[in-house]
């Protein structure tokens, strides 16, 4: 994998949350994007009445008030208790998409290409999937565990078919450091490029996968394992960092 540090212009989370807008208008731009005026209300209707509403009510409400506020909407979507959305324009479901309860759904970062989760996938319980800088798409029958966590900088990738077992971060960017007068956190951040799962890989409780890593098809990670550079098709990698420890061919 070859070092690549790209830019990535971010507004501070400070400056959004208090800049010289109206209070109104700025949690408008935060949390429900460019809704028109009736669908922003309808969002608020949502985030008021059906999001943390349990049984089939709550079930069935999450499904008729949600669907006009996507961006794509297909039949069978499950939408469970405590969704927290941002930005539900740029987000799409396909059919069969299952959300499990208290997810976090964002796409304000994350450009045209908005998220996209296709037919089949499931995040189970608890997880994040973060349009922060960049777009993520999920491909079919994607099945997460709970607890884990997608932040796209310059743009995330699963596969079709790839399970991603529970607790595993996914994404990121760096913090450029190198002026000792400054704090960290006010000199900028850098990616090394998207990340691409490839399809039918498996990816092991507690990893984790940073910026710029392509994981070919058929990848097995290992739990607790930090994978920082590419990995071929088909093979076995684990630890801190990940390095080869065998090949699904030898099997």
């Amino acid at each position: 994998m070859s070092e690549v540090k790209a830019k990535v212009d971010k507004v501070p989370l400070t400056q959004q949350l208090h800049n010289e807008q109206g209070a109104l208008a700025r949690y408008r731009a935060k949390a429900a994007g460019d809704l028109p005026p009736g669908r922003f209300l309808l969002y608020e209707l949502f985030a008021l009445v059906a999001a943390d509403l349990g049984g089939a009510g709550g079930y069935l409400l999450r499904k008729w008030l949600g669907r006009p506020l996507f961006k794509a909407f297909g039949g069978g979507v499950i939408l469970g208790r405590g969704l927290v959305l941002r930005h539900p324009g740029q987000i799409s479901l396909g059919d069969q998409v299952a959300v499990d309860d208290y997810c976090f759904l964002d796409a304000g970062g994350s450009g045209e290409a908005g998220v996209e989760l296709r037919a089949g996938v499931v995040l189970s319980r608890n997880c994040t999937v973060q349009g922060k800088t960049g777009p993520v798409l999920f491909e079919e029958r994607v099945d997460v565990g709970c607890n884990c966590v997608f932040t796209s900088v310059t743009g995330i990738t699963v596969g079709a078919g790839t399970i991603v077992a529970a607790n595993c971060y996914v994404g990121g960017a760096r913090y450029h450091h190198a002026d000792l007068d400054r704090p960290i956190m006010e000199q900028g951040i850098y990616s090394r490029g998207p990340i691409s799962i490839g399809a039918a890989s498996w990816i092991g409780a507690g990893a984790t996968i940073l910026d710029g890593v392509r994981l070919g098809r058929g990848v097995i990670v290992g739990a607790g394992s930090v994978v920082t550079g590419d990995v071929a098709d088909h093979t076995i990698v684990a630890g801190v960092p990940a390095k080869p420890i065998g090949s699904r061919f030898a099997g």
